[in-house]
């Protein structure tokens, strides 16, 4: 048997040098130091040379082999980065282009309109409370002097949980009476949130809605100052030219009781689709606080014969469908994107 490392040495140096690809390259390196390359076979053959031969014949096939695996190593970094130039060549990026524009979100035209109410209070100086939805009975009701047998206590109208004496809250108010029974007079506070109805699905109606409820406590608090907070409210929604009636009304925690009505911002007063004619567009229910709601405080720091207040409350829905024109309330919640981008801000 007759080994020649000379021959298997430039047999491969060839085929190295003719790689043109990291690819090609590969198959060189299985080809030239593979388990089943040449200058293998003859490493395993040396033991079938004369004893005199074997051990020179080794040491230079052990050499062939490390020199081929060096030359194999120095050929990939070229090819890899030849390659890696050619691809950056080809994917360069100009960077006078410009850039692509990223969709962006926006907030909900009822966080908008919840948020410049808000605005408008916090202004004034008041502060915005928060409370539970899961709400007692006596602070949904009793606190608030509504009696036993009211028509608002019906299953038909409020959602009741199986514990007795809680219900889902049907208006923010219990947030008021939470804020008396936590801290004494002068209170100035509107109570912002989501309030919960059995009513039926329809264009003006949902059992699921938003509203906004507001309370000042202090002493000599009058219904003028109820009325001239109403007109601020109305004018920075509605437009500096709006004006503002109160009418009377009827709700059981306040007496006296009024409803507010500003004057129609489409017509100007003139009569049209959106006052019905009339000029006006009610927008909320306020009154001056019923003394009795007074009494339901713990402690006795909302003495009737020491302060007044007034509430009010208003729904964040009927505000942003009279602003903006919008027919059905279920808009406001089909999460059509066509609709919410209009108000995207």
């Amino acid at each position: 048997m007759t080994i020649d490392p000379d021959a298997l040495l430039a047999e491969g140096r060839a085929r190295v040098a003719a790689a043109r690809t990291t690819a090609e390259l590969e198959e060189a390196r299985v080809a030239t130091v593979g388990r089943s390359a040449p200058v293998v076979l003859a490493l395993r053959g040396v033991g079938q040379l004369p004893p005199e031969e074997r051990g020179p014949t080794g040491q230079r096939l052990n050499g062939v082999r490390r020199e081929l695996e060096a030359l194999i190593d120095g050929r990939e970094a070229e090819l890899a980065a030849s390659e890696l130039e050619a691809r950056l060549a080809h994917d360069a990026v100009d960077v006078t282009l410009p850039g692509r524009l990223v969709p962006r979100g926006g907030l909900h035209l009822l966080t908008q309109t919840r948020r410049e109410i808000e605005d408008v209070f916090v202004g004034l100086g008041y502060r915005v409370a928060e409370g539970p939805e899961l709400e007692l009975e006596f602070n949904n009701f009793t606190a608030l002097n509504i009696p036993e047998g009211h028509p608002a206590k019906n299953v038909s109208d409020t959602l009741w949980a199986e514990a007795d004496g809680v219900c889902m809250r049907t208006h923010t108010s219990p947030v008021q009476v939470r804020t008396m029974a936590a801290s004494p007079p002068p209170v100035y506070v509107i109570c912002p949130g989501r309030v919960y109805r059995r009513d039926t699905v329809d264009a003006t109606h949902s059992p699921i809605f938003h509203q906004i409820e507001g309370l000042a406590v202090d002493r000599g608090i009058t219904l003028a100052d109820l009325s001239g907070t109403l007109r601020h409210l109305a004018r920075a929604l509605f437009g500096e030219e709006r004006e503002v009636r109160l009418r009377p009304g009827f709700f059981p925690f306040t007496e006296p009781s009024v409803e507010m009505d500003v004057s129609c911002f489409l017509c100007g007063g003139g009569g049209c689709r959106v006052c019905k004619g009339t000029g006006w567009i009610e927008i909320l229910g306020a009154g001056m606080v019923d003394p009795n709601v007074f009494g339901f405080v713990p402690g006795g720091a909302y003495d009737p014969e020491e302060v007044t207040g007034f509430a009010f409350g208003m729904g964040i829905e009927r505000i942003a469908m009279l602003r903006h024109g919008i027919p059905d309330i279920r808009m406001l919640y089909d999460n059509d994107l066509r609709f919410n981008e209009q108000f995207a801000s």
